[in-house]
């Protein structure tokens, strides 16, 4: 069933597999990363009859475990998002399956058979189906169930892994994050989301995360037109007041002018300091939103909603907020995180291509400076030219790969102090191609040239290693992204607006350049830089 059928229900994760797979250890590690609650079933059961699991089964057979099971599972799902780690056979009830199913996803954790065994040995005792001959009982459960968990899509082998590898490789796998970087006692964090569907319960993952109304929807002509009257039906369903707020679409309106006439506007719709901002947009409506909502009030709590896929992959995500001015691109702003940041991929659809594509310059970017799968284009059968939008699976994979790569460095470095930094990879020769093609020339296509330029750069002053230039420019010419400089852009321009970049740091323009695909280097000076743009 997908996210986007079920209504009115909490999104509990289920961690299901064989006895020794890591499912209550995994478990526990994944519920503290997604600051989530941990319910493991077993434990639950044993609680709620004064028995173990052993006794459970002396008295009343496996027949009276399961009838217990069913009524315990039934019983714990109330509402809320949590992690449940679940026995080794409790989903072959096809009522327990179903439940689980309906309430959103099951992961299969597995492992080898010596894995198993070896995880086991300290408490064969507590497992009544594998005890006696323990090899020989657990060749037979995995059997006998061999076709009931293979049945399961989605699946992750914890043979080999740390457990803390395998939560996370579960997060990036169902797009679910928590975000601590920038957390204070008042605000410990933000949840990240990818779900499909999720536009249309935006209102209860709002109240479920005790955010009030007065609410201000901020969005753009064209993405308003879409689908800010759904959004305010989730919103105003759920019982929030609330005000949308159209403003016209570009890069050209992301100024302190549209900034002022957010302000006005969120005082008539009287925006208290307990009320919410959801911004509904690209990347200029997240920062402009944004930082609408922590200047006003001294700071206003706000949702970030992001319908391009560069806004998802990247803008949406680090807390960063702001506006341009004439000289540059993001040089007014402030760190100002949001409460919430739902990817819902369906709104895709309905996205240029030419905008879908410019969002592919960021995950590529995401590739090269930490994940080579990235790189791999035909992981992603969404990617293609001709039909993009057509495998939502393959959208969801993408997203929430580009987005871990991301929020692993932000949680490193939450205020830009250091290796934060390598996000800025071809940005930085990217915002002046932007600026000297006064915008004309989309955000994606602008970085897919500057990534080029600085790898270039890399390979020239033996940062890098030889020929990879080659292999980012194949990448991004099967993606149709520009990959050099156009003839007609003004060279010394671009130079002029690097120098006034806000990445720069005691009057020296600074690079993040790759060494090789999955690896970059922060913080590289390169003496002759304006030559290499000016005259390649």
């Amino acid at each position: 069933m997908s996210q986007s059928s079920v209504s009115n229900h909490p999104h509990s994760t289920f961690l299901y597999g064989p006895s020794g797979a890591g499912k209550s250890h995994v478990g526990k590690l994944l519920a503290e990363n997604l600051r989530l609650p941990f319910v493991d079933l077993d434990d639950e059961i044993e609680a709620r009859s004064g028995k173990t699991i052993p006794e459970i089964f002396d008295a009343e057979g496996e027949s009276g475990f399961r009838n217990r099971e069913r009524q315990t599972l039934g019983a714990i799902l109330a509402p809320g998002e949590k992690i449940i780690a679940l026995g080794g056979g409790a989903l072959t009830n096809p009522e327990n399956r179903k439940l689980a199913e309906t309430y959103d996803t099951v992961v299969l954790l597995n492992a080898p058979v010596d894995t198993l065994l070896e995880r086991l040995q300290s408490d064969i005792s507590k497992r009544p189906l594998l005890s006696g001959k323990a090899e020989k009982n657990l060749a037979h459960l995995l059997s006998t169930r061999k076709e009931h968990y293979a049945s399961f899509p989605l699946q992750v082998n914890t043979g080999g892994k740390a457990p803390k590898t395998v939560a996370w490789d579960i997060q990036k796998r169902l797009g679910m994050f928590h975000v601590r970087g920038m957390a204070t006692e008042q605000h410990p964090g933000y949840d990240v989301r990818v779900r499909s569907g999720g536009l249309d319960h935006l209102g209860e993952m709002l109240k479920a995360r005790h955010l009030r109304g007065p609410i201000a929807v901020v969005t753009d002509e064209n993405v308003g037109e879409q689908y800010l009257a759904r959004v305010m039906e989730t919103l105003t369903n759920s019982g929030f007041e609330t005000r949308g707020v159209t403003i016209p679409a570009g890069e050209a309106y992301k100024t302190l002018d549209t900034v002022s006439k957010l302000w006005e506007t969120f005082l008539s719709a009287k925006i208290e300091r307990s009320s919410t901002v959801v911004a509904l947009g690209g990347g200029v409506i997240g920062d402009l939103a944004g930082f609408a909502a922590g200047t006003f009030l001294r700071g206003v709590p706000w949702v970030a909603m992001p319908t391009s896929l560069l806004a998802m992959v990247d803008a949406s995500l680090g807390g960063k907020t702001g506006a341009d001015l004439p000289q540059g691109k993001n040089l007014i702003g402030a760190f100002h995180p949001p409460r919430l940041v739902l990817a819902d991929p369906e709104v895709l659809e309905t996205l240029p291509e030419a905008e879908f594509l410019s969002g592919m310059a960021e995950v590529v970017k995401h590739g090269m400076i930490a994940d080579p799968f990235l790189l791999n284009l035909e992981n992603f059968a969404s990617r293609s030219q001709e039909a993009p939008h057509e495998d939502l699976q393959g959208l969801n994979k993408m997203i929430s790969r580009a987005m871990a790569v991301k929020i692993h460095i932000i949680e490193e470095d939450p205020y830009e102090k250091g290796f934060r930094a390598a996000l800025n990879f071809g940005h930085t020769v990217g915002h002046g191609v932007e600026l000297a093609s006064r915008f004309r020339m989309r955000h994606g296509e602008a970085v897919a040239i500057g990534m080029v330029a600085e790898t270039q750069m890399a390979e020239r002053i033996g940062v890098a290693r030889a020929r990879l230039s080659d292999r980012l420019v194949a990448v991004l010419k099967q993606l149709g992204l520009p990959t050099e400089i156009p003839p007609a852009l003004d060279r010394n321009a671009i130079a002029v607006a690097m120098q006034r970049d806000k990445k720069k740091a005691d009057g020296i323009v600074r690079f993040a350049l790759p060494t090789k695909v999955g690896e970059v280097q922060v913080g590289v000076e390169v003496d002759d830089w304006e030559t290499m743009i000016v005259k390649p």
